[in-house]
C-alpha cells in the first residue's frame, strides 16, 4: 500500500515539474478549458441567479392564484382578431365571482394605471407606479408591514382616500426614519392619507419593486377614469381555499363568468383565467432551455480544450521518450508511467476550470455591487459540477497518451530518444 502511495506521489511530482518547465505550453492547453468552464459556469450562475430572483419575487403569491383577464398572458388558440373584440372584466362580475364562487379563500379586482406624481410638502415624486386593487389584494399578497395596515373592505368599496405605500416612497418623502401612517399626501390632484408603509422588499423583477408602489382603492380609480376606459387594464385575482379542488375551482369559475356573461354552450369564452402554477412551470422551461444553452456554448469551448490538452500530452510523450526508457529500464512500473502523464492531463485541466471559476466569482462581485438589490450568486453546486467536468475532461484527454506512454518498449524508446 505505501509503495503504492509512494509511486503516486512520484507520478504527481514528475507531472507538476513537466508543467513547471513548460510555463507557456501549460498555459495554451488551459485556456480552452478556462474559457469553456468560465462559458458554462457563467452562463449557470446568471441562470440561477435569475430563477432565484424571480421564484423569490414569486414567493408572495401562492402557486394556486388565477388571474382573470381578457388577454392570454401565453399561447392560445384564439385567433387575435377575436382576442381584440373581448371586453374587458368588470368591477360587478368582480363583486358577482366574489359572492357567488364556492371554495374562495381570497378575490381581488385591480385596475393598472400610468404612473403618477405624488407630493407632500415640497417633496415630489415623478413616475410613481400605481396599485389599484381592492382589499383581497392584502391576502393574496402576503403583504406585510412596518408601520400601518392595508386599507378595509369598507374603504375599498367607499373609495375613501386612503393609501399604503413602499419603503423607497416613504424614505424620500419622510426621511429615512420618518413616520409617514397619517401623514396626507397628494396623488391625482387629491389628498390621500397614508395608513400603511409596506416591508422592504428589493428589487422586482416583474414590474416594479413593492418598495416604489403606491396602493389605493380601485373605486377610487373607477371614479377618476371613468367606467369604460380603455386605457385602464382590469384584472381580477382569484385564489381558491387551500384544500379545494384547483380544477375544480377552475371550471366553476369559467363557468360563473360565462352565465355572467350570458355566454351560449357553444361560444367561446371571451375571457381568459391565467394560471401562476402554469406560469411558473413555463418559467422552469425558459430556465432549462437557458442553461443547455450554456452547455451549448461552454461544451465547443471545452472540446476544443480537451483536444487541446490531449494534443499537448501526445507532444510530451514523444518529448520523453528517451526519459521514459531510462525510467522503465530503472525498474519504473507501467502504472507509474500511466499516473504520471495522466495527473498531468488532469492537473491542466482542473487548473483551467479553477481559473475558469475564479473569473466568474470576480464577475458574480461585480455585478451584485454594480445592480442595487440583485444578487448573482455561484453556488457551491456549480463550483463542484465545473471542478468534476474538468476532472473527467483531463481524464478523457490523457488516457491514451498515457497509456501508449506506459506501454512503450524500454529499449525502444531509449533508441528514438537518441
Amino acid at each position: 500500500m505505501f509503495k503504492g502511495l509512494s509511486a503516486l506521489q512520484e507520478s504527481f511530482r514528475f507531472a507538476v515539474n513537466a508543467m513547471k518547465n513548460n510555463i507557456l505550453r501549460t498555459f495554451l492547453s488551459l485556456l480552452g478549458v478556462t474559457v469553456g468552464i468560465f462559458s458554462i459556469i457563467g452562463v449557470l450562475a446568471a441562470v440561477d441567479s435569475l430563477d432565484k430572483e424571480i421564484r423569490g419575487s414569486l414567493s408572495s403569491l401562492d402557486q394556486s392564484t388565477m388571474l382573470l383577464t381578457h388577454v392570454s398572458f401565453g399561447p392560445t388558440e384564439v385567433p387575435r382578431w377575436k382576442r381584440e373584440q373581448f371586453p374587458v372584466v368588470t368591477y360587478e362580475e368582480y363583486q358577482y365571482l366574489q359572492r357567488s364562487l364556492p371554495d374562495l379563500k381570497a378575490i381581488s379586482y385591480g385596475l393598472n394605471v400610468a404612473p403618477q406624481t405624488i407630493k407632500y410638502n415640497d417633496e415630489t415624486l415623478e413616475n410613481v407606479q400605481i396599485g389599484s386593487t381592492t382589499e383581497g389584494y392584502y391576502d393574496i399578497e402576503s403583504i406585510e408591514f412596518q408601520e400601518g395596515r392595508f386599507f378595509s373592505e369598507q374603504e375599498s368599496v367607499n373609495g375613501n382616500p386612503v393609501v399604503v405605500i413602499g419603503d423607497e416612497i416613504r424614505n424620500k418623502l419622510f426621511g429615512q426614519n420618518g413616520s409617514a401612517v397619517g401623514k396626507k399626501i397628494r396623488l391625482y390632484s387629491r389628498k390621500f392619507t397614508v395608513i400603511g408603509v409596506m416591508k422592504k422588499e428589493g428589487a422586482g423583477v416583474f414590474g416594479p419593486s413593492k418598495d416604489e408602489i403606491a396602493i389605493i382603492p380601485a373605486t377610487i380609480v373607477m371614479r377618476i377614469y371613468g367606467g369604460n376606459n380603455r386605457s385602464v387594464f382590469p384584472i381580477i385575482t382569484m385564489l381558491p381555499e387551500e384544500d379545494a379542488d384547483y380544477d375544480g375551482f377552475l371550471a366553476q369559475a369559467e363557468q360563473k363568468l360565462r352565465q355572467k356573461r350570458g355566454l351560449k354552450p357553444d361560444e367561446v369564452s371571451t375571457f381568459f383565467i391565467n394560471q401562476l402554477k402554469g406560469f411558473a412551470a413555463a418559467i422552469g422551461e425558459v430556465i432549462g432551455v437557458l442553461k443547455l444553452i450554456g452547455w451549448g456554448i461552454g461544451g465547443f469551448s471545452l472540446l476544443v480544450g480537451g483536444f487541446g490538452i490531449a494534443n499537448i500530452m501526445f507532444v510530451s510523450v514523444k518529448e520523453r521518450t528517451n526519459l521514459i526508457g531510462i525510467q522503465k529500464a530503472l525498474g519504473a512500473k507501467r502504472r507509474f508511467i500511466l499516473f504520471q502523464f495522466l495527473f498531468e492531463s488532469i492537473l491542466l485541466s482542473v487548473f483551467g476550470g479553477i481559473i475558469g471559476l475564479v473569473l466568474v466569482w470576480l464577475i458574480t462581485l461585480v455585478l451584485t455591487n454594480a445592480m442595487d438589490d440583485f444578487e448573482f450568486v455561484l453556488s457551491f453546486f456549480n463550483i463542484m459540477l465545473g471542478l468534476s467536468v474538468t476532472f473527467i475532461i483531463g481524464i478523457i484527454a490523457g488516457i491514451i497518451p498515457a497509456i501508449g506512454a506506459s506501454r512503450l518498449d524500454p529499449v525502444e524508446a531509449i533508441r528514438t530518444g537518441m
